[in-house]
């Protein structure tokens, strides 16, 4: 009997193929389709489904498709020993039905259906294992993702003024009324919490407490991408102050989440914090107005960002949970192919020559330098690519090389089965797509004329921060850590620029301190004496008088009748 992992693998794999040709297909003839169905119809009313394929949508599709079907395969082994892995592969299926939904709607009503979907079924895969940690990072998920969602539910609201909800007829409109600045700043908004862009970027991390599978999907195509998707939809509307305030938050982004990562220990939230710095990476180049190369970027990190948490599964999960990277070391001898996955996709993220990131990152930071920028800007963008590859080298010199520091009796074994063959699937493309892609979406080749010293500077850059990252991880017993010596301030870079201290304590720290304050003085002070409290008690002993009279005793009815003789008397 098939395992519903099985049945969900086939479907998913089957439909990424046939969604990918015709992708391609529809590519080559700069094809699009709109399909309008009428949903309800009455009298006057017209309520109509519409759905967008184009090459986009489709080739972004078949990438969801694909990397979801091989997650579930590698989930059959992952999540073997769980009770509830049957709800865990439906929750994640819904999540990716959401996320189908938000990529083929050119109207922000089914958009919102699938960006909801997405928060809501996020937060179940966050709180799956059930323990008070995945409880607090589903919360901060889901109220972040909240903003964004008002911030759509605002633009839907202000869209009634124009006569529809399919955005897409508007775009070249949007460009030139002033009146459209409101839902474009909504929109931008709405992407920037989804994207986990400043201030909005602590969740991200906070998110690491679902199972790897979910991070693998969450941290590739889904979740994360949704934002940075919406934006590349609606790139053609955006005027110029709206990309300088993304092109500068975006930037910032990717150099505060690169170099958190240098200061981290965790195995997950560096490849958290590295997704942070991509997507910073994809929305500063959509600020530049180069979209095409923004969705070139977003697929081949896809694949790579997919194939890094699976790989980052393997070893937690063959090191009893453990995900300290000060605790690895020489894991190229337990687990040679799995290392060997984990490296390719490490030098894919630095922008290697002729790996998959290569042609996607070298491409961006050229066309960057084509452009008329400041230097502010044009340092992040490389300084962000150095810190790139340090926290990539310092992972790499960490987990493989070295001394193994975990336990002085172990047995650690490379798993055998649908863990590795699921990763199998995903390196061929992680190795080849980059240029495939790079030759279908760009059929003509770009010609960038820059001065020696600027084409090289992505290799300079490359080669300094893998000197950085070596500097920075070494560590013996008589060896002083670099980043330990000044503790302040690696604690500051380390905890992204103190952003999830603002957005936890500042949101519940100062009303839980006026509540405590209104209680004391208020609710149990002396509001409470002369108020309900003392009223209570007067009450009380007032009633307990005329108890006492109304038990019928002789005595007070006799001393009663001698009080009411003598006030006879005297009046």
């Amino acid at each position: 009997m098939l395992s519903i992992c099985k049945i969900y693998f086939s479907l998913f794999m089957f439909l990424s193929i046939n969604l990918f040709l015709l992708g391609v297909l529809f590519l080559i003839w700069d094809y699009s389709m709109i399909i309008e169905f009428d949903l309800i119809s009455l009298n006057s009313s017209l309520i109509k489904m519409t759905l967008l394929f184009d090459w986009m949508s489709l080739l972004f599709m078949s990438f969801v498709l694909f990397i979801s079907s091989t997650v579930i395969f590698y989930s059959d082994e992952y999540m073997s020993g769980d009770n509830y892995l049957n709800r865990f592969i439906l929750l994640v299926v819904m999540f990716v039905f959401s996320m189908m939904l938000l990529i083929i709607s050119p109207n922000l009503i089914s958009i919102l259906l699938g960006w909801d979907g997405l928060g809501l079924v996020s937060y179940c895969l966050v709180i799956f294992k059930r323990n008070v940690k995945s409880f607090n990072a589903g919360m901060l998920t889901a109220l972040t993702n909240r903003i964004g969602d008002v911030a759509l539910l605002m633009s839907i609201a202000w869209m009634l003024n124009y006569g529809s909800w399919n955005f897409i007829y508007y775009l070249e409109f949007m460009k030139m009324s002033k009146e459209m600045d409101l839902i474009l700043g909504l929109i931008m908004l709405a992407s920037m919490t989804k994207s986990a862009q400043i201030p909005f970027s602590s969740w991200l991390p906070a998110a690491m407490a679902a199972p790897t599978p979910v991070s693998s999907l969450v941290h590739s195509s889904t979740l994360v991408t949704a934002g940075v998707y919406l934006l590349i939809r609606f790139n053609f509307a955006f005027s110029a102050n709206f990309m300088l305030v993304m092109l500068l938050l975006s930037s910032l982004t990717m150099f505060m989440s690169g170099l958190g990562a240098n200061f981290e220990f965790d195995l997950k939230k560096i490849i958290a914090l590295s997704t942070l710095s991509q997507l910073g990476f994809m929305m500063s180049i959509l600020a530049l107005g180069s979209y095409e190369l923004a969705f070139f970027h977003l697929l081949v990190h896809a694949l790579f960002k997919a194939l890094l948490f699976m790989c980052a599964g393997v070893i937690i999960h063959s090191m009893s949970n453990c995900q300290d990277i000060r605790y690895m070391g020489n894991l190229v001898d337990q687990m040679p192919l799995t290392c060997a996955f984990f490296n390719i996709c490490n030098f894919s993220l630095c922008g290697l020559p002729f790996f998959s990131g290569f042609y996607s990152k070298d491409l961006i930071m050229e066309m960057m330098s084509l452009e008329i920028l400041n230097v502010c800007i044009y340092l992040l963008f490389y300084i962000s690519v150095g810190l790139t590859v340090c926290y990539s080298f310092r992972l790499t010199y960490y987990s493989l090389t070295g001394s193994f520091n975990f336990m002085s009796l172990n047995c650690l074994s490379e798993s055998k089965g649908c863990m590795l063959k699921g990763m199998g699937g995903l390196i061929f493309l992680v190795i080849f797509m980059g240029s495939l892609l790079s030759w279908l979406i760009f059929p003509f080749p770009y010609f960038i004329c820059l001065p020696l010293y600027m084409k090289i500077m992505t290799l300079i850059m490359i080669l300094i921060g893998m000197l950085m990252g070596y500097e920075m991880a070494k560590f013996k017993i008589n060896y002083s850590m670099k980043s330990l010596s000044k503790l302040s301030l690696s604690t500051f870079f380390a905890s992204m620029w103190n952003l999830p201290i603002i957005s936890t304590f500042s949101i519940n720290k100062y009303p839980l301190v006026m509540g405590n304050i209104y209680i004391k003085q208020f609710d149990q002070g002396w509001e409470e004496y002369y108020g309900t409290q003392n009223i209570s008690l007067s009450l009380k002993f007032l009633s307990n008088i005329l108890q006492i009279l109304s038990q019928n005793h002789l005595k007070v009815y006799y001393l009663l009748t001698v009080f009411w003789v003598i006030f006879l008397i005297i009046f």
